[in-house]
């Protein structure tokens, strides 16, 4: 392998996910999560949003309108994942899905970030998350990072509201 490496300020512009009902995913990734509708194509796609930004999801149903979820334990996306800017942005999601009494499949502790994970209406992995900054992150006796996964301290995250 030649010692190319990405430039470091490269990053995953947008996702774009088949769904089988595009209402079903607005209600979700708008209604629920709070992405702003962009662009709409009728019934079989739209460009959703966090700040403007012309899309950060794409939702269409052009070869996947009414049928079943992907099969788990198949090749596929694991899951999206979505950056909040400050812990209290993740609380204020964590707290909007209490609410809602949305399934929440698991809650993380990562070192470097916290998470809560979820399904889309499609069953596409969703993770909602935070970093912790980066003079913060764990690393061993050699300064080298130590990611971990622990229990998501869920109640402390709400205090922060």
């Amino acid at each position: 392998m030649n010692e190319y490496k990405i430039p470091a300020q490269t990053r995953i512009g947008h996702v774009h996910l088949k769904v089988s009902d595009l209402q079903k995913s607005l209600d979700f990734y708008c209604g629920l999560l709070g992405f702003e509708k962009m662009v709409t194509y009728g019934d079989q796609a739209a460009f959703i949003s966090a700040g403007g930004y012309h899309h950060h999801i794409g939702l269409n149903t052009w070869h996947s309108k009414g049928a079943s979820p992907a099969p788990e334990y198949a090749p596929g996306l694991y899951h999206t994942a979505i950056l909040y800017p400050e812990r209290k942005d993740l609380a204020v999601a964590l707290k909007r899905l209490i609410e809602a009494k949305y399934p929440i499949t698991g809650a993380s502790d990562h070192g470097v970030s916290e998470a809560i994970y979820l399904n889309d209406p499609d069953g596409n992995g969703v993770e909602l998350y935070w970093d912790r900054p980066k003079e913060d992150w764990p690393v061993d006796h050699e300064g080298k990072l130590t990611m971990y996964t622990r229990r998501l301290d869920m109640e402390g995250l709400l205090a922060t509201l």
